[in-house]
């Protein structure tokens, strides 16, 4: 456990923070005259852990903790985090239900192949497609957060929604090439290989059932030859 890894984990308990806020009524924080109102305390929470995911890497790399846990992990938490808040925002009708679809699957397709991928020892890296989506999202759906009290906002949000799901799918492609490539290719040696080692134990094994039929016909051909050689030979007897 680092730093890195703790603010990973950090972003996982923001989730379910920003569900509560986000779908409850009537949410606020009275500060001084001030009244923070719920779309901004959701967009506070939503904003904080996006941050926390900007630092968690900075921190891993500067410091030299990049950890397999925290290499798996980082995505999965940035998958919970925008799950949730696509979800929510779908549930108050801020965001159309295909879309939050369309961006989650993608999120569970490229997750099947980091885990396919990670039991053939192979770690796929976030690209930079795949960080300019993660980019995308937190604009696009801090601008929908805002828009649940600020409706002129609301179409803003849409259409950087659109750009969402382009970057979302085109890195989706990206990823599933590296699998494809990398990966892939890994299964089909290692299949290749296991047949091989298949043939060649049955190329033995029948090379030794051969082996002990000539060795049984052998024995058979000498016992023959022995029963022979034990009879004594009588000349005929003469009246």
């Amino acid at each position: 456990m680092n730093l890195p890894n703790a603010l990973t984990i950090l972003r996982i308990f923001f989730v379910p923070l920003l569900v509560a806020v986000l779908v409850a009524e009537n949410v606020g924080i009275p500060l001084g005259s001030w009244h923070i109102t719920q779309e901004w305390l959701a967009l506070a929470i939503f904003l904080a852990a996006a941050a926390t995911d900007l630092l968690d890497g900075y921190l891993a790399r500067r410091w030299k903790q990049v950890t397999t846990i925290g290499t798996l992990l980082d995505p999965i938490a940035d998958k919970l985090l925008v799950s949730a808040a696509l979800i929510s925002l779908v549930q108050v009708r801020a965001l159309p239900g295909w879309m939050a679809i369309i961006v989650i699957g993608r999120e569970f397709g490229v997750s099947g192949l980091r885990a396919i991928a990670a039991a053939e020892s192979y770690t796929i890296k976030a690209s930079d497609l795949g960080k300019t989506k993660m980019l995308s999202q937190v604009v696009a759906i801090s601008f929908l957060l805002v828009s649940v009290r600020h409706p002129a906002l609301h179409r803003p949000g849409i259409w950087m929604m659109w750009g969402v799901i382009f970057f979302a799918l085109l890195s989706a492609v990206s990823y599933f090439r590296k699998f494809w490539r990398k990966v892939d290719e890994r299964v089909k040696q290692r299949r290749r290989r296991e047949l091989w080692l298949l043939e060649r134990k049955r190329q033995r094994e029948s090379m030794r059932q051969r082996g002990a039929r000539r060795a049984g016909a052998f024995g058979r051909g000498e016992g023959a030859g022995a029963a022979g050689g034990g009879t004594i030979w009588k000349p005929p007897e003469v009246n």
